[in-house]
């Protein structure tokens, strides 16, 4: 029988409450699309490692891995009805990973902003935050239930939402970089970087609506490398890894 009794918080930890944003494309593993299931099996471990250090985990997770509503000129599909079948793909991945804590020990419920009851509770901040402080991990599906919106964005208002201390962006990459890493070997990775900069360079590594809604509740926002078993565990007990965008940075 599994003890679905939240581990006590350990002083060690840098945070009490995260929310976690997992792109679709994190899923992935080497496939070109869909779900790996053992990359499935290790996110799900390393948050499942980190939830046993007491830490509140809340996560916003996206569908890119399935079906990306920003390309629907590609298959001659309206934006609105393309980003709604986004958001159906993003409750796809809830499931699946949902189903996968599950299985670590973690126990998790998923909540989304659009309405299918028969499949998926549907998002209210009061019973999310009392998941929360049961020791549930939630995961946030179906972006804000708008059209427009990105799932950063869906991240930064939910972080607001349940209190977050931090937001950890989840990449494939080790932070955010003044370039392009995969097409400019010379690129230079920031330790630190303010929301400021991020809007004036337009970095893209998170939507810029969701850095100005981080930035007008100086929620920091950490981003770093999803594929290193591990480093979530280690964002969260404070090393010093991936980028911080706050306040102020040393853009270096």
């Amino acid at each position: 029988m599994k003890n679905n009794t939240m581990p006590k918080f350990q002083r060690s930890t840098q945070y009490k409450r995260i929310l976690l944003k997992l792109s679709g494309e994190s899923l992935m593993g080497d496939k070109t699309s869909g779900i790996d299931s053992q990359t499935l099996k290790n996110i799900a471990f390393d948050i499942h490692s980190t939830h046993t250090l007491g830490v509140e985990i809340a996560i916003v997770i996206g569908g890119g891995n399935i079906f990306r509503g920003i390309k629907s000129s590609e298959y001659n599909i309206e934006r609105v009805t393309s980003d709604y079948m986004g958001m159906l793909a993003t409750i796809i991945n809830a499931l699946a990973l949902n189903e996968a804590l599950n299985a670590t020990g973690s126990p998790s419920t998923v909540m989304t902003a659009l309405e299918i009851e028969r499949v998926v509770e549907s998002y209210t901040r009061k019973k999310a935050l009392r998941y929360l402080d049961e020791g549930r991990i939630v995961i946030f599906a179906g972006g804000t239930g708008n059209p427009y919106f990105t799932t950063d964005t869906a991240a930064t208002l939910r972080a607001m939402e349940i209190n977050a201390q931090a937001i950890l962006k989840a990449t494939q990459v080790d932070g955010v970089y003044n370039q392009d890493p995969s097409k400019e070997p010379d690129a230079k990775l920031f330790s630190t970087i303010s929301y400021e900069e991020v809007l004036k360079n337009k970095l893209g590594v998170i939507d810029l609506t969701a850095i100005s809604m981080a930035m007008e509740q100086q929620v920091p926002i950490i981003v770093f490398n999803i594929g290193k078993k591990g480093n979530i565990k280690k964002v969260v007990a404070g090393h010093k890894m991936g980028t911080l965008i706050a306040g102020e940075g040393n853009e270096g």
